[in-house]
């Protein structure tokens, strides 16, 4: 098999899964509890926590919090910003955000509260000036993601941040998840209030994730009970995953190994413009990760070239997990104003460190044939 699709999930790390096996086994202490056979699954969650601040780059432990993937830390960002100040009822997003945020913005929006969507350029970029106009004083909380699941844009989000400041008293968030363990990220560099991540994106397990809460935001919990997670998260610690989460992010700090996955993307995008003519790389003038390529190809139907590779063998996508299955046209293509033919005709391929060149050039081989069969049938030619 061959695995293009890690923008949905990775492979967990054999050293993740070491970190995590003790605590499912001989040291299952409950982390609360006084006495000495809960001290090693507390330090662990000690650990896991400065693992996880080092790599977004908190100033503090104390500014990370456990939850159980990237959609709670999404949601949780955007209820708890609201909750904090009932006063202020207005969210800014973009167009092109997760359904995490996106589609929690449209129920928020059907319940009263303002939602203001930035739109996206043709390469997928957002405009600051859209944004420095639609913050006011009742924002409760902008969100913006760090990087675009489908595309790989970046997005400018220290400058975002540095403008939502300056016009408001709104909290600002990020999502991070899929930019995490693939650039470099450092919120105490910038004026970040609240940043999500998800263990499974960079090689941990699934099921656990983490928000950044800048200390002195005023933020709401997530739940109330027995005061764990410093009293902003309350239910008893799934120490196995939070384990885990720490052990992943210690390995995903370290992206010297991003320059490989962004040579072999070269490799695979340089192989595909060779090879078939007329395919376009969707947000190819943005700055983008680099393990993500959105590319379309005209006369061929996306969601049949993903079928036929899976016979073949190679795991890809049309775009967002999370959206898999619905029959219908990316949002995010959408927003960018990719024509329907096109925007039904992509692929997202999106490497890992696990990934090599021979895999590539096996990806190459298949893809003309299978564009070259596709556009027969449909009439369109090479």
């Amino acid at each position: 098999m061959i695995y293009f699709d890690n923008n949905a999930t990775t492979q967990t790390a054999g050293p993740v899964l070491a970190a995590m096996i003790p605590f499912l086994s001989e040291q299952y202490g409950n982390p609360s509890s006084a006495y000495s056979f809960s001290l090693e699954p507390r330090e662990a969650i000690d650990k896991a926590r400065e693992n996880v601040a080092a790599l977004v780059g908190a100033g503090d432990r104390t500014e990370i919090f456990f939850t159980s993937g990237g959609t709670e830390s999404d949601n949780w960002a955007i209820r708890g910003a609201l909750a904090a100040d009932p006063r202020k009822d207005q969210i800014v997003t973009t167009a092109v955000e997760h359904e995490a945020i996106r589609n929690l913005c449209d129920l928020l929006e059907m319940n009263g509260v303002t939602v203001a969507r930035l739109g996206v350029d043709g390469d997928g970029m957002i405009d600051l000036d859209e944004l420095s106009s639609a913050v006011s004083e009742k924002t409760a909380v902008v969100s913006v993601m760090l990087a675009n699941n489908e595309t790989g844009v970046i997005f400018p989000v220290k400058e975002a941040a540095a403008i939502v400041k300056e016009r408001s008293q709104a909290l600002f968030h990020v999502d991070a998840v899929n930019a995490a363990g693939k650039i470099p990220i450092n919120v105490s560099r910038t004026a970040v209030d609240l940043l999500s991540i998800s263990a499974h994106k960079f090689h941990g397990p699934k099921g656990i994730g983490a928000l950044y809460v800048r200390k002195g935001s005023a933020f709401s919990p997530q739940s109330i009970g027995g005061g764990q997670e410093m009293g902003m998260r309350a239910g008893t610690e799934a120490v196995h995953s939070i384990a885990g989460i720490g052990a992943a992010a210690s390995l995903a700090s370290d992206l010297s190994e991003m320059d490989r996955v962004k040579q072999l993307r070269e490799r695979l995008d340089e192989g595909l413009s060779e090879k078939i003519p007329n395919c376009i790389f969707n947000g190819i003038n943005s700055l983008r990760l680099p393990n993500t390529s959105n590319v379309s190809f005209p006369g061929a139907n996306g969601e049949v070239i993903v079928a036929m590779l899976n016979d073949a063998g190679v795991c890809v996508s049309t775009g967002s997990a999370c959206n898999e299955g619905l029959q219908k046209v990316s949002p995010v293509l959408k927003a960018m104003e990719v024509p329907f033919e096109i925007a039904t005709s992509s692929i997202r391929f999106s490497l890992g460190r696990f990934n090599t060149a021979a895999e590539v050039d096996s990806v190459l081989e298949l893809m003309p044939k299978i564009v070259y069969d596709l556009r027969g049938i449909s009439g369109t030619g090479s």
